[in-house]
């Protein structure tokens, strides 16, 4: 969307409005595959959820918006990338704590993170999955396969909430929303069945650092 030039006022409403879409196919893979813990999703979701309506409800001028969106994919992609290139471990192996179960999550510093992520999510569109998938990983929290399902179903509440925190921008979507949405739809199936049940740990975290480096450099280029 940033690459055909649409302004940050119709983009983050539409990328809102396919997250919706994309994150409860994966969220539903996931889950039959065994790739979902609840338990490990509701402290997140108790300091995100208020946070991405108001974050919905703020709207950044586009020369604002996309560096520091781009910045943080960024960062989180290269902190994804680096242990996996120096180590050739799991990314909580690389770090010296191996990751750790879902009833082992400490709710507190959970439910502060998930606010912060949700304003963030709220405020560019991205749902918030993207900053944490990488929180998961580097605190140990969940393995990769896990903190995927658990970011797919924190990326459809909060994309939810962002959108219903400024439902006047919903008037302004692309008449080729229906069109991105197939594609999207079609794209969320086939991701959401190799990330649930055929890439190993370490290509998880590989295939979403490159996503990540693809979009933030075009966020920070265009």
């Amino acid at each position: 969307m940033a690459l055909v030039g649409l302004s940050p006022v119709v983009m983050k409403p539409t990328a809102l409005v396919l997250n919706i879409l994309v994150a409860t196919i994966a969220t539903t893979r996931y889950a039959r595959a065994g790739a979902f813990e609840w338990r490990a999703l509701w402290p997140f979701l108790v300091g995100s959820v208020p946070l991405a309506a108001v974050g919905g409800a703020v709207h950044l001028p586009g020369h604002i918006y996309k560096p520091i969106v781009g910045a943080i994919l960024l960062i989180a992609a290269i902190r994804l990338l680096w242990p996996t290139r120096a180590t050739g471990k799991p990314v909580g192996d690389a770090l010296g704590t191996p990751p750790a179960a879902a009833d082992g999550l400490p709710v507190a510093p959970a439910v502060a993170s998930g606010a912060g992520i949700g304003f963030l999510s709220g405020l560019t569109g991205t749902g918030g999955g993207i900053f944490l998938s990488p929180l998961l990983l580097f605190t140990g929290w969940l393995d990769p396969r896990k903190s995927a399902g658990v970011s797919a179903a924190f990326i459809l509440v909060n994309s939810v909430a962002g959108l219903a925190g400024n439902l006047a921008s919903v008037r302004g979507l692309p008449g080729a929303l229906p069109v991105w949405a197939l594609a999207a739809m079609a794209g969320g199936f086939v991701g959401a069945g190799l990330g649930s049940r055929r890439l190993g740990h370490l290509a998880l975290q590989r295939v979403l650092g490159v996503v990540l480096i693809v979009a933030g450099l075009k966020l920070l280029l265009t």
